[in-house]
């Protein structure tokens, strides 16, 4: 119990970023479907510029002819005006937006305007990236999952004491219990497959490392 505990700390950092690191049931949206948000910034500058590869990291390798042939059919058609322009800006980007959360799992609901509400955690990693530290980041994450298990666990805590008087009592208890130990749960598991994920990574690049090595 004592170890698993004091893995909790790290793996509060980089679950939060997850769908229940703040809220433990609101859906994780992101900001890629905001006009000021990654991908319409790089679709910009990819229209501007003429070139559509800019963008073509927003999707797999399955839907690159689709974007390509779209981004062409906006080039053709920005020629024509300032109005034909924003118009065929505004299908790309919403083109774009589509096929990169299709690729996600994620809907698609429309474009949802510059400056809407993205959340601390997505301001926090991307001014991390920015600044080029995430301690900021850590900080943010590390004080809001950890007052995410305290509530959760004074509550379980509370109706543990009360359980054993009725039926009722005993019913509020499991459910103060299972909120508790799901949200706990729910931040472990975002860890430990993240860390999995970086380990089968290293693992990969190892032999690369060793084989340069032996040259």
């Amino acid at each position: 119990m004592r170890t698993s505990l004091i893995r909790i700390r790290p793996i509060v950092v980089m679950a939060s970023l997850a769908v229940t690191a703040f809220a433990g049931v609101v859906p994780a949206r992101g900001h890629c479907d905001t006009l000021d948000g990654p991908v319409v910034r790089d679709a910009r500058q990819a229209l501007g510029a003429g070139d559509v590869t800019p963008v073509l990291k927003w999707v797999g390798p399955g839907d690159e002819a689709a974007i390509r042939d779209a981004f062409s059919k906006t080039i053709a058609v920005r020629g024509a005006g300032p109005q034909a322009r924003d118009l065929a800006d505004t299908w790309f980007f919403e083109t774009l937006v589509r096929i990169h959360r299709a690729g996600e799992g994620a809907p698609y609901t429309g474009l949802r305007p510059a400056g809407s509400e993205i959340g601390p955690a997505i301001a926090g990693a991307d001014g991390a990236l920015e600044a080029g530290s995430a301690d900021a980041l850590v900080k943010l994450v590390t004080e809001e999952v950890a007052a995410g298990i305290r509530e959760r666990f004074a509550r379980a805590l509370e109706t543990k004491k009360k359980a054993g008087r009725d039926v009722e009592a005993g019913r509020e208890f499991v459910a103060a219990y299972v909120e508790y130990v799901h949200y706990v749960e729910r931040l472990h598991a975002d860890a430990t497959q993240a860390a999995a994920r970086g380990h089968r990574a290293g693992e990969a690049a190892e032999p690369e490392h060793e084989h340069h090595s032996e040259r």
